[in-house]
């Protein structure tokens, strides 16, 4: 039975916090993939930033519907989103718009598994991490599709 280990990608690309996000853009573009894991300076795992959270600060800001009512604001949406997504709008670096929320596989996890965990949860790329959180592969949909070859 195929595991991570046998399909990840290596090495990583991976990016900090401080990374800014036109270096991240160009990196993205220049390698030509989706999405890259957000590392600490040990290599530890914080998070992922993609494509899509790049996207984000092209997006226009959508302002949370409300009524006034006797002097008071009443909101029909959530006004601590639009402080979330100004924040993101206006990213300046890495920190500002990636998801610390990651999926992540072992090198050991098999292959059935991680294509479930991709269709399920709508995933495109897994960091495979070390028992110390440090990454060590990375598994996209392109690996998955390289079984089928």
């Amino acid at each position: 039975m195929q595991q991570a280990q046998d399909i990840m990608t290596t090495p990583v690309i991976t990016v900090t916090l401080a990374t800014d996000i036109k270096e991240l853009a160009q990196l993205l573009t220049e390698e030509r993939i989706s999405g890259v894991p957000v590392v600490d300076e040990d290599g530890v795992l914080q998070g992922i930033v993609t494509e899509t959270d790049l996207l984000f600060t092209e997006k226009p800001l959508h302002i949370p519907t409300f009524i006034t009512l006797l002097d008071s604001m009443v909101f029909f949406e959530n006004p601590f989103k639009m402080d979330k997504d100004l924040k993101r709008l206006t990213a300046s670096t890495v920190a500002d718009l990636y998801s610390q929320e990651c999926l992540t596989v072992t090198p050991a996890t098999p292959i059935a598994e991680i294509a479930e965990l991709m269709i399920s949860k709508k995933v495109n790329l897994l960091p495979v991490i070390n028992p110390e959180r440090k990454v060590i592969g990375i598994i996209s949909r392109t690996n998955m599709l390289s079984l089928i070859i």
